[in-house]
């Protein structure tokens, strides 16, 4: 079995997998083309078109991350080769610590008290009880469902959605157009992680948006297309006068463009907070054991969970 690796540090990737592997030959995809030879497998964070195309027997591809947007949309990923994605592998505890943070940002108020910060005004809020602050999480994949489950555990009631039924302890699920809306109507605070698909695209919207309740709060750890931008801008009102609109607020740690362009007007606002993608790294320890795991079964003929690239996930 010979790998071709293709990240932001080669390097690193190919050691570790290497000794996770040692029946492999492991290549970075930094070796010349003529120096290749055949590659079986392809393990990679948004390859190249070029690189793709230089791979014509390619048996399987393992996605060095949980969004296959990038990949599935490159003109040059060769048709019924499966690709195999990371399913967590470590992210979702991370990216749970990131929503909690999130969470109790509005719930307890933080964003209120820096503004009030830089006026020199003391005045304390009252504090809301977790029980009537409800969560939404969109998306109940495998970082989607172990993120609600926590929000859960710290007493907060969560509402989860998906496109097809699911049942989760202590989750009040919805699916579909109706149950987005229901569960929109319900929530203080909404947290996105859904894969970025044609489907999900600019689902959050002027119309999804006032479907929540006044003074809701926005989390987004996943795919910066899923947000109509200057829709949330709307409903967050006008940074230059003060005035408030239909949303409280928002965290956002992923854009349809990275890194944020200097002149987007979301870096001014003053009730977004703006990370750089940084919610869920990935653990190399546990998505190499997975990368690992997922190429000795399709070595071997063994059945692995693929991506569907019509669902886009």
């Amino acid at each position: 079995m010979r790998v071709l690796v293709h990240s932001n540090d080669d390097n690193a990737w190919c050691d570790a997998l290497s000794q996770r592997l040692p029946e492999a030959e492991i290549l970075p995809s930094s070796v010349p083309a003529t120096q290749r030879g055949k590659i079986d497998y392809l393990a990679a964070w948004q390859p190249s078109a070029e690189l793709l195309s230089a791979l014509p027997d390619l048996k399987g591809i393992v996605n060095l991350g949980a969004g296959v947007d990038a990949l599935l949309n490159n003109p040059a990923l060769p048709g019924g080769v499966p690709v195999v994605k990371l399913r967590d592998a470590g992210m979702a505890r991370l990216i749970a610590d990131y929503v909690r943070y999130g969470v109790l940002h509005f719930q307890r108020d933080f964003d209120r008290y820096a503004c009030q910060q830089q006026n020199r005004h003391w005045q304390p809020h009252e504090v809301v009880d977790k029980t009537d602050w409800a969560v939404g999480v969109l998306g109940l994949g495998a970082i989607g469902r172990k993120v609600a489950e926590a929000i859960a555990a710290d007493g907060f009631p969560v509402h989860g959605w998906s496109r097809s039924p699911k049942q989760l302890d202590n989750i009040a699920c919805h699916h579909g157009e109706d149950g987005l809306f229901t569960l929109l109507s319900q929530v203080r605070t909404l947290v996105l992680l859904l894969p970025d698909t044609p489907a999900t695209r600019g689902i959050i919207n002027a119309n999804t948006l006032a479907a929540l309740p006044q003074g809701a709060s926005l989390i987004n750890p996943g795919r910066g297309p899923l947000i109509d931008e200057p829709a949330l801008l709307a409903a967050l009102g006008s940074a230059k006068n003060g005035t408030q609109g239909h949303l409280r607020g928002a965290l956002l740690d992923a854009f349809p463009v990275e890194p944020l362009p200097e002149d987007s007007p979301l870096w001014q606002h003053p009730r977004i907070r703006i990370t750089p993608h940084m919610s869920g790294p990935t653990p190399l320890g546990e998505a190499l054991d997975q990368v690992a795991d997922t190429l000795r079964a399709m070595s071997r003929g063994e059945p692995v969970e693929t991506v569907d690239p019509e669902a886009g996930y």
